[in-house]
């Protein structure tokens, strides 16, 4: 059940990006990065057991956040790509303050919803910290390195390659901060390898699988079918 569930969620969000760019353009693109980031964040607390390992949720709607930049990167350039990344950022800390100072608000006698967001929320500046850590330098990596391979091998047909080769080695990178950050004594050694694994295969299963969204991104800008 849990990886139809998977293959459907990453379905609605390759399908919700294009569906994004098409009607806004550029600015749907922008739109997207704070999405990801909040809603990532906010799922990965919850753990299952997925093709017969232990992983968190949130792998699916945070690695697309990389098929967003790289898109912006293709076709409008690295510096559009890191004021998507700013975005993302500024999105994380304001909702990681937010939510902890709802926490503080004495909840009414009729109020249901306090525990379940303590349980959520208490978790989020550690989650944070080691999301915007693991966000910045990979998502920054990920910029330099579509650059990088963009001008090794300009050629629309490499789209695929350096879509590849920078979004692979960022998330490698993002995963191995990210999980030692957020959950170093929160689980068994054990789990937490498992969960590292997991992460990154899933995020490059990800990424290998976005790689056909790109090319119609690029087609769609280059026939001037969207707005930039």
């Amino acid at each position: 059940m849990n990886e139809i569930l998977w293959i459907s969620m990453l379905i609605i969000n390759f399908g919700a990006i294009l569906l994004s760019y098409r009607i806004w353009g550029k600015t749907g693109l922008y739109l997207w990065i704070p999405i990801a980031v909040i809603v990532a964040n906010i799922q990965v607390t919850k753990t299952i057991e997925l093709f017969g390992f232990t992983a968190t949720l949130g792998n699916i709607v945070y690695a697309t956040s990389f098929l967003v930049t790289d898109i912006l990167s293709e076709n409008y350039g690295k510096k559009d790509a890191a004021r998507a990344v700013g975005m993302g950022f500024f999105a994380l800390i304001m909702m990681t303050i937010l939510m902890n100072i709802a926490l503080f608000f004495i909840p009414d006698s009729s109020d249901f919803a306090q525990g379940s967001l303590t349980t959520i929320f208490s978790l989020m500046p550690r989650i944070a910290l080691g999301s915007l850590a693991a966000y910045g330098f990979s998502q920054l990596h990920d910029i330099w390195a579509y650059d990088f391979w963009r001008n090794k091998f300009p050629s629309r047909k490499f789209i695929w390659l350096r879509n590849n080769l920078s979004t692979m080695v960022s998330q490698l990178l993002d995963t191995l901060i990210f999980t030692l950050i957020a959950f170093w004594g929160v689980f068994e050694i054990s789990i937490l390898i498992d969960i590292m694994i997991t992460t990154y295969l899933l995020k490059w299963l990800v990424a290998l699988l976005d790689t056909p969204f790109i090319y119609i991104a690029r087609g769609w800008h280059d026939r001037r079918i969207v707005d930039v």
